[in-house]
């Protein structure tokens, strides 16, 4: 595992990389009709995925190169059966300046039995995804009726003490653009921040058109019928725009990856659940650390692969380019 580290993840425009998302697994225990089809996406083979030493020396390569947070994504990571060893482990890292901020996104299905393990090993802070606040709607969305464990799982997350609590509603038009200010209403009542997501092309079944989506903007005038607004901006290199509701401590963003997209000053890379590191969440090329870490490679080849794979990144993801050509991997292979 030996060889020296040096240099850091910055691509030929200057952007320096700094936010590492770890797929954990891709299953899911959700069949959400935007990711992918009612009888699912075949699975990663068990062999391909990482072990945990494996997945933590990548991390531990990626902090020598400047990586100061990391969150854990899927898939659903909390169906990982070793979920909490993971976090441990990840949460014995040190940066120069001071421990790893170390988050997850989940569907908190799980949650009511893991979030005070998970908090105790060392984790910082969730993400929930919330699309609707109806259970009948949560069931078509979804295909499972599960939206009372998703509620059990948010009061989890506060009562062990993950803070803050941020719940992400995908927006989609003519299926749940209509409960958008009582979602923005849900979290203020429970001390949550609220993020709305414009819908992306990730899906399995690459349905997604341009015309149902609803915009970052459409998404603000609707928030703006029940509440006013005072804009923030952006919290670093964050996706989101902030705004304060004004009379609360409560804020809510909104995250226009596809109309105000945030190319710019994106610092994210990705590790897939099989090893593969991708530049941009629209990459169509992967640098296969796996096979090279499994081949013997040492510590200061595996920085050498991060380095070349972050320095050939594009400047954009594209969307908005008549060429542009949706990934083959779906959103739960890629790691959100």
């Amino acid at each position: 595992m030996g060889g020296a580290v040096t240099g850091g993840l910055v691509d030929r425009f200057g952007r320096v990389h700094r936010d590492l998302r770890i797929s954990l697994t891709d299953r899911c225990s959700l069949r959400c009709t935007y990711c992918m089809p009612a009888d699912g996406v075949p699975w990663l083979a068990s062999a391909t995925l990482l072990s945990t030493d494996e997945l933590v020396r990548l991390a531990r390569v990626a902090v020598g190169l400047g990586v100061r947070s990391v969150r854990l994504t899927g898939g659903e990571p909390l169906l990982r059966p070793d979920v909490v060893d993971v976090v441990r482990a990840l949460a014995g890292l040190r940066t120069p300046d001071a421990p790893l901020e170390l988050s997850l996104t989940t569907n908190a299905l799980r949650l009511p039995e893991l979030a005070a393990p998970l908090r105790e090993a060392g984790l910082a802070r969730v993400n929930i995804s919330l699309d609707t606040l109806r259970a009948d709607r949560f069931v078509e969305l979804t295909r499972r009726d599960r939206l009372a464990d998703t509620l059990a799982g948010i009061e989890a997350a506060k009562a062990a003490g993950l803070a803050p609590v941020k719940l992400n509603a995908l927006v989609m038009r003519g299926v749940n653009d209509d409960e958008i200010a009582d979602l923005v209403e849900f979290a203020i009542d429970r001390g949550l921040e609220m993020r709305f997501i414009e819908h992306m092309p990730l899906d399995a079944g690459h349905t997604w058109r341009r015309e149902s989506m609803v915009t970052g903007e459409e998404i603000l005038g609707a928030v703006s019928e029940r509440f006013a607004l005072e804009p923030l901006g952006h919290d670093g290199s964050a996706p989101a725009t902030l705004f304060r509701i004004v009379g609360t401590a409560a804020t809510v963003g909104v995250i226009a990856s596809v109309t105000g997209a945030f190319c710019e000053r994106c610092d994210r890379v990705r590790l897939t659940a099989d090893g593969q590191f991708r530049n941009c969440l629209f990459a169509h090329e992967e640098s296969d650390l796996r096979t090279l870490m499994r081949d013997g490679a040492d510590d200061a080849r595996l920085a050498d692969a991060m380095r070349a794979c972050v320095a050939s990144k594009r400047r954009g993801h594209g969307i908005d380019d008549p060429t542009f050509v949706q990934p083959a991997r779906p959103m739960s292979a890629i790691g959100g």
